[in-house]
Order: structure tokens, then sequence, then C-alpha cells
């Protein structure tokens, strides 16, 4: 496993973004189209793949798959798949994938993990200090330390939406 600085890979993934948002909204126009995962997160470092999150109405999910299926991806087969969320990778050699999610499912944690970066360097830095640690790790490896992280993450978040209330 290889990673890249930001000002290596965020520019190209931005690019992308813009592009398949637009290919996204023609289908899907009233699907709610961010770009999340580290080319989302200003000085990540990453993979250099890009990740959008698509949300969707929950009796959308399955035609939304179907459609997105239509732009040269398929579904992800090692990984989750519930009635609220399906990931589908490309087929046609950019390194994208789709988190297509139920609006106001769980699954949103992708936004809060996002937004929890980009409002706090410190997180960035440690995220960073992980993804470095792994390189050369299986991507096994790499998930599980990776996943511990987003849960800590999202915890300092609940944690911190409750002292608000």
């Amino acid at each position: 496993m290889r990673f890249y600085r930001a000002e290596k890979y965020q520019a190209y993934c931005e690019e992308l973004f813009i592009r398949y948002k637009g290919e996204i909204q023609k289908l899907l126009p009233d699907a709610r189209i961010e770009h999340i995962g580290s080319s989302s997160i200003p000085a990540a470092v990453s993979k250099g793949d890009l990740d959008i999150f698509v949300g969707v109405k929950a009796d959308m999910l399955d035609d939304a798959v179907k459609l997105l299926t239509t732009l040269g991806f398929q579904e992800k087969i090692d990984t989750l798949r519930t009635s609220a969320l399906c990931m589908l990778e490309s087929t046609s050699g950019d390194d994208v994938a789709f988190q297509i999610v139920v609006n106001g499912s769980a699954f949103e944690c992708f936004l809060v993990f996002r937004d929890e970066l980009r409002e706090n360097i410190s997180l960035v830095q440690q995220y960073n200090e992980l993804k470095i640690s792994c390189e050369g790790w299986s991507q096994e490896e790499y998930r599980r330390k990776k996943l511990d992280f987003i849960e800590h993450v999202l915890a300092l978040a609940s944690q911190s939406t409750h002292e608000g209330i």
C-alpha cells in the first residue's frame, strides 16, 4: 500500500468529483452528492482514490444502484451491503467508489468523519501518521487500523454533539 501527499492527488480527485457529480445528477436529480474520503480533506494523505457519497431516499436505493452501474460501476463484493448502504466501484480504470447511502441513516457517518477532520488539523495529522505507518501492510490490516481511528473520531463527534445539547 502506498500513500500520496495532498498536493500530489487532490486537484485531480476534485476534477474527477466534479465530472462524476454532473453525471450522477443527470441520473439522480434528487440525490445529495458529496465529496468524501481523504481526497476531500485538506492536507490528508491518501492512496489517491476518490470516494463519492450519494444520498438517496430509502425507497430509491436499489434504483439508484442500478442507474449508477450504467456509469461503469459495479457493486463492491468484499464490503458491507445493507438496506441503507451499497458501495460501487469503477470498472473503467478510474480509482473511484460511490457510497450510496439512505438519507438519515447511520451511514451518514461518512460525512461526520469528513467534517470532523476538516475542522481539526490535529486529527488530520494523526490520520496521516496512521496511514504512513501502514505502508507495506495488507489491505485487511490497514482497514482494521483505519476503522479503529474512524470509530474514535465518530465517538468524539458524538460526545461533542451531546455536550452541546
